[in-house]
């Protein structure tokens, strides 16, 4: 097994309330395992190099905590999650949120299954396109956060990840450097589905890499012919 060097964002944390367990450390390594692990067999991180895995996918995940207050026991669902980020992250830190994780390529989703099983942690994974996940009684407006993490432009993005939030919670997209243009061409496309962009928080890695995080408001409900077919979504966005 390979050691990942989690002490590295153990102070960085720390500088904005966020303390890091012994218990959480050992559940970051043996993701970071796992990671690297399943990789092998199916594509699911071009960042492997232990340092990388560490800063760019754990240490930038962990600051969605400081981009927003998340209250306790609350309903998370990440649209798109890929190999689990920042979904599973925000679980380790976090057992007390209810946690979605959504995916339209189930091989993904058995990989985070074992996660979660190894990590002895709870969450639902639903095998789904986003477009088809908004459309359904079950996870429509049913949560207090959707969030996503370099899936598409914010513009087509929004119209993915806004139908799941209720009246009164947030969708949070996290983005590189592009965040400040992608958040102006976003804004028709997010009130015409029921937003309101709340803020944008920047931040910046170690090795001066830059993360965005827009934080957009559900003011009212998403007209009921949102989400569109993704042919139409990424044709004529919003």
């Amino acid at each position: 097994m390979i050691n990942f060097p989690i002490e590295k964002i153990v102070p960085l944390c720390k500088n904005f309330g966020i303390e890091i367990t012994e218990q959480q450390k050992e559940c970051l390594n043996l993701y970071a395992n796992l990671l690297i692990e399943w990789n092998e067999k199916i594509n699911l991180t071009a960042i492997t190099e232990p340092d990388e895995v560490v800063i760019k996918h754990f240490y930038d995940c962990i600051l969605f905590f400081k981009a927003i207050d998340v209250p306790t026991g609350a309903k998370i669902i990440d649209v798109g999650t890929g190999a689990g980020f920042p979904g599973m992250v925000l679980k380790i830190m976090r057992p007390d949120i209810q946690l979605t994780l959504l995916d339209g390529l189930n091989k993904r989703l058995i990989f985070l299954n074992e996660v979660l099983s190894a990590l002895g942690l709870e969450a639902k994974t639903v095998h789904m396109r986003a477009e088809d996940g908004g459309k359904s009684a079950e996870h429509r407006e049913q949560y207090d956060i959707a969030c996503a993490r370099a899936v598409a432009r914010l513009n087509v993005l929004s119209e993915y990840c806004l139908p799941y939030v209720k009246k009164g919670g947030f969708f949070v997209a996290m983005k590189g450097p592009t965040a400040s243009d992608e958040m102006t061409d976003a804004k028709k496309a997010i009130s015409i589905l029921g937003g309101d962009i709340s803020k944008i928080i920047c931040e910046t890695l170690p090795e001066n890499e830059q993360r965005s995080f827009i934080i957009t408001k559900k003011i009212s409900q998403t007209p009921p012919k949102y989400p569109r077919n993704s042919a139409k979504i990424s044709k004529q966005p919003l």
